[in-house]
């Protein structure tokens, strides 16, 4: 089985171990890895404050990138969730590329969702012995409807205990422009996610947005917690 990589803006730029994490997860499971090196952004952050016209720039530049490739598989329900769900609004009004962009939808997968939907994974071989928590990034939860598909693949991982988290479904706080624009409301957001996740007594909080796990641990480090931000990849690549 092939797939192709969309690697994602902060992977790429901030957080490189995601990707090489994610490569390492699917070679595993026997799934050869592409890389177009001509993919770019996709454009969600201007798409999200609004920014259409040079969204859709960005946007044109991606779709012929993986206009021909296997499955495309997301280390990030955000970006996943703008190629599948925000496209198609992007480009409602050039029905020209309607096609590209439908054939971009029906391939693209963030990678817990490609993993249990797409091969039927629910264990990948990881061995992970420490305290977790998990909490549910919007875009994979609201966009992409992720619930159990991450979850399931953590109950997987042999030496990891998973911790409840209180509000896993409540944002964090970070959402993009809106952490910049809201700055107070995003930070009190915070807050009472590091409290919720102070309160599992973890080692670890885990999810499937960098983004998310960025802003997390941005404040737990200010609060000099000991609790470590993951992505979902890195646990599920560990042996």
């Amino acid at each position: 089985m092939r797939a192709t990589l969309f690697v994602t803006c902060l992977v790429d730029q901030l957080f490189p171990q995601v990707g090489e994490a994610t490569v390492s997860v699917l070679r595993r499971l026997g799934v050869e890895v592409e890389f177009p090196r001509a993919q770019t952004c996709c454009g969600q952050v201007a798409f999200s404050d609004g920014f259409w016209p040079e969204a859709q720039r960005l946007a044109r530049r991606l779709l012929p990138t993986f206009a021909d490739v296997p499955d495309i598989v997301v280390p990030s329900g955000s970006c996943a969730a703008m190629l599948r769900e925000f496209y198609p609004t992007l480009f409602r009004n050039q029905p020209w590329l309607a096609e590209q962009t439908r054939r971009l939808v029906e391939r693209t997968y963030e990678l817990s969702e490609f993993l249990v939907d797409v091969i039927g994974r629910d264990d990948v071989g990881a061995y992970f012995p420490h305290t977790v928590t998990y909490h549910a990034s919007c875009h994979g939860l609201r966009g992409l409807r992720l619930r159990e598909q991450p979850l399931r693949l953590l109950r997987q991982v042999r030496g990891l205990q998973l911790r409840p988290l209180e509000g896993l479904e409540e944002c964090c706080g970070f959402g993009g422009m809106f952490a910049v624009k809201f700055s107070s409301l995003s930070a009190s957001m915070l807050e009472t996610k590091l409290r919720a996740i102070e309160a599992t007594g973890a080692e670890v909080v885990t999810g499937t947005d960098v983004s998310c796990l960025m802003h997390i641990a941005g404040g737990l480090s200010r609060r000099r917690s000991p609790i470590r931000a993951m992505h979902l990849a890195e646990l599920l690549a560990a042996q």
